[in-house]
């Protein structure tokens, strides 16, 4: 079964049209590829982490126990909150400029403000974790000469084992960004 609305928006979907939809605006900030497995899959445990202990607020509620229930709801909604960012990080692109979405900070550069962007050889960490390993990561270079810190890699929770899916991401934003402007 075919589910369109799941479909990155890189502009050579099959599952699109031709046809402009209200929702595919340059103006929009859009995120060129789809979440990765090893990303939804955390992002899915972590809910049901927050179900557990948002039960366990009920349990403590019906009980009486009323600090309890308060910080156990807050605990859940914290970590439901942590998702919603999981899910939101990585590259998004639009007619303005580029935006880095980290798990705890946002970069925003206008177009003019980018040097370069592309991908190089360079050791990258293994799904956010210490450890290193060869790989490729897209690299943003603003006017200045200062890097941005690679958030795309071939070896995070969005590309690890999808090469292709990486160097089709690392085309489409290098494509946003040699375009017109």
């Amino acid at each position: 079964m075919s589910l369109p609305f799941l479909a990155a928006d890189s502009g050579h979907d099959e599952h699109f049209s031709d046809a402009a939809l209200p929702h595919r605006s340059v103006d929009r900030w859009t995120r060129p590829y789809r979440p990765g497995p090893w990303r939804v899959g955390a992002a899915a445990l972590l809910l049901v982490l927050a179900s557990y202990m948002l039960f366990a607020a009920v349990v403590m509620g019906l009980a009486g126990s009323g600090s309890g229930v308060t910080w156990t709801a807050g605990g859940a909604v914290l970590v439901i909150a942590g998702v919603l960012r999981l899910l939101h990080m990585g590259f998004w692109v639009s007619a303005r400029g580029v935006r880095q979405v980290g798990l705890l900070h946002t970069v925003t550069l206008p177009w003019d403000r980018v040097a370069s962007v592309r991908t190089v050889q360079q050791p990258v960490k293994w799904l956010a974790m210490p450890r290193t390993v060869q790989g490729q990561a897209l690299v943003v270079t603003r006017t200045g000469g200062e890097r941005l810190r690679p958030l795309l890699t071939d070896h995070n929770a969005d590309f690890l084992g999808r090469t292709e899916a990486f160097d089709q991401a690392a085309d489409a934003i290098e494509a946003w960004a040699a375009g017109p402007r």
